[in-house]
């Protein structure tokens, strides 16, 4: 059976003193938790963050990487770097990042096969934008990014890869996509694996879903047989709506 995962994505939020307050207030909420739990926080909490997890059941993210193990990328961080401070899981490809910083789908792939040479777990993000589902191409464009996510990586990699359905126009909107048609674009990249990957190889492969999952609507997505998890953001930034999600 594959464990649940339920990672937060605090995204540009919260001073390390406000990290540590929350990571304290967070912990015992889901220490009998089910589901694997990651909290990804800015780059420079990174370190304050790692030391509050410490004896907990709550595992470090990152929020990016680059795809070059160093040189001249002002403002960007390595996949080396990110393995010495012990960070286990990396988002690679959110949508915000497409959206305001200039990721496509090639440099998605580089950061991904970055993230995997050091060992880290990428948690790679596909959606499609309110246009792009209005003209009914959600299947389309999220199997286009899948395809070009996963060029030249290998099969033996899979295990430590973790892909995020988020739909663009329910990210930080408060609407949702129901908990139906998550679970149906999700079997559609499913099934985009398979055809890469094998059938054993893409059923065990989590996906999580990633479009404003809160305490309200938690239990009926990761009731849906396709959904493996959830990428959560704004319910990441409070310990009692975190906690909830990742109890549901």
């Amino acid at each position: 059976m594959k464990r649940p995962i339920i990672a937060g994505n605090w995204k540009m939020n919260y001073t390390q003193a406000k990290t540590k307050e929350l990571i304290k207030e967070i912990a015992p909420l889901v220490a009998d938790a089910q589901c694997e739990v990651v909290v990804c926080v800015p780059y420079t909490n990174i370190e304050v963050a790692r030391k509050a997890i410490r004896g907990t059941k709550i595992k470090l993210g990152a929020q990016n990487v680059h795809w070059a193990n160093s040189g001249a990328f002002t403002a960007e961080i390595s996949a080396e770097m990110l393995k010495e401070l012990k960070v286990e899981y990396v988002i690679v490809g959110h949508s915000e990042r497409r959206q305001y910083f200039g990721e496509t789908d090639e440099t998605v792939n580089a950061r991904a096969k970055a993230a995997l040479e050091y060992s880290l777990k990428p948690i790679i993000c596909v959606g499609e934008t309110l246009e792009e589902r209005e003209a009914g191409k959600t299947a389309e464009v999220v199997i286009r990014q899948i395809n070009a996510a996963f060029q030249d990586v290998d099969k033996t990699s899979l295990k430590r890869i973790v892909v995020a359905y988020e739909p663009v126009w329910a990210i930080g909107t408060g609407r949702t996509a129901t908990a139906q048609d998550a679970n149906d674009t999700i079997a559609v990249i499913r099934k985009a694996l398979r055809k890469l990957y094998g059938k054993t190889a893409a059923r065990a492969l989590r996906i999580q879903y990633g479009g404003s999952m809160n305490p309200k609507n938690a239990t009926e997505l990761m009731a849906q047989p396709e959904i493996d998890g959830g990428l959560i953001g704004g319910a990441s930034l409070k310990a009692e709506d975190f906690a909830k999600v990742v109890n549901y």
